[in-house]
């Protein structure tokens, strides 16, 4: 593995450097540098959603998508490099992730060619934003376990059912839903993956507040709602496949960029620790430290995965990156409050850095309560290491529960 980037990398990084430093240094976008991430994605909606657009003018949408449909082409490494710069300049959390990460390299490689031609441009564009309708009250982890039905009506699909922890849905204009779609079926056979849009009768949305006091997850039921039946991406009854290939799209490149977001928190807490006393106390010191070598192990871990990535290898060491990262988070949580003592116990007992009057929790304690998710979501603890056990160890499945 060579840890070093090419000269064209870096002149790619210069580029990249550029664009994102003039444009954040502009009045209309200032307000939203480092805005907008996990726990703040109800901050600043829309200007964020501009800047998004901004993105999309400038070509910085679909970096790593074939240029036949409107990416750039760039290898691996190269998107490596954009997710460094933007985190580094301080780049608001993007309103477009879903749109970019999830549902736009699924179009890419299992729509059709109508499908690509309606649906890549507007992602591209940043004009319209996507949420995603996998999980529901019983088919969480378990996604085979999906309940949420479609029935065919001529070229339509009439719509029935729940999903939940549905991120953005509040915002978008669409939600590509995984929904049962063969009656008599179960577990992954008779799955659908439909694209659905999100302003119409039959759809109703309940925020879920959190303990961030935001809401930025909701539940979604669907009660005779519609879509085309042209809109199922992959065919009727490949909905598992392709499920599966989107959650392949979900962790790539950026999580280098996700480790530098990690970074400006931990040198956050740093300066907390210097202004308050506490980088004196030899135990805390050890705990600063601690997180910082870890980032420096997480990167070259990264590094080495990606790399191996983008020869054709997946190694076996990728299957451990969710569950490092998100111990390793909750932990920076727990060290964001403990560097604020007994005052970072109350809503408003460090105000000096509060996002807003109604909800004063400031930037530390928001790290800390958002943090509590990290090794839920995305895949809980306990599912990643059957993951790690079963595919990367090649151990017997877990038995189970007749």
């Amino acid at each position: 593995m060579d840890l070093c980037f090419t000269p064209e990398q870096e002149a790619f990084r210069g580029e990249a450097r550029a664009f994102l430093e003039d444009r954040l240094a502009q009045p209309r976008f200032a307000t939203i540098r480092g805005r907008g991430g996990p726990g703040d994605e109800h901050a600043l909606f829309a200007e964020r959603w501009e800047w998004e657009q901004e993105l999309g003018r400038h070509g910085w949408i679909g970096l790593g998508w074939p240029t036949e449909f409107g990416g750039r082409g760039a290898t691996l490494l190269e998107q490596v490099v954009f997710y460094e710069e933007y985190a580094r300049a301080g780049g608001p959390g993007r309103v477009g992730i879903v749109n970019e990460g999830l549902i736009g390299p699924t179009l890419v490689h299992f729509g059709d060619d109508a499908q690509k031609r309606r649906f890549l441009p507007p992602i591209l564009a940043g004009t319209e934003l996507w949420c995603q309708g996998y999980s529901e009250p019983n088919a969480g982890s378990d996604l085979a376990n999906v309940a949420t039905r479609a029935t065919r009506d001529g070229d339509q699909w009439v719509i029935t059912g729940q999903k939940v922890w549905t991120s953005l849905a509040h915002w978008a204009h669409w939600c590509f839903v995984v929904c049962r779609t063969e009656p008599a079926s179960t577990r992954h056979h008779g799955l659908s993956y439909v694209l659905v849009a999100m302003d119409q009768p039959g759809i109703e949305l309940r925020p879920i507040v959190q303990i961030t006091g935001t809401s930025e997850f909701n539940e979604v039921f669907f009660d005779g709602a519609r879509a085309q039946y042209d809109h199922t991406v992959g065919g009727e009854g490949n909905g598992w496949k392709v499920a599966m290939g989107t959650l392949a799209f979900e962790r790539g490149a950026s999580t280098l960029g996700q480790q530098l977001a990690f970074e400006s928190e931990l040198q956050t807490v740093t300066r907390r620790a210097q202004t308050n006393g506490l980088a004196t106390d030899p135990a805390f010191r050890q705990r600063l430290a601690d997180a910082w070598l870890t980032l420096r192990v997480m990167r070259y871990h990264a590094l080495r995965s990606l790399s191996a990535l983008e020869h054709g290898n997946l190694s076996r060491a990728t299957a451990i990156h969710k569950l490092f990262w998100a111990n390793f988070h909750r932990g920076l949580g727990e060290l964001a409050l403990d560097v604020q003592g007994a005052a970072g116990m109350i809503a408003d007992g460090v105000p000096e850095d509060a996002d807003e009057a109604r909800y004063p929790i400031n930037l530390l304690q928001r790290l800390f309560l958002y943090s509590r998710a990290d090794t839920i979501y995305g895949g809980s603890n306990q599912i990643q290491r059957n993951v790690v056990g079963e595919r990367a160890l090649g151990l017997p499945a877990e038995p189970k529960v007749v």
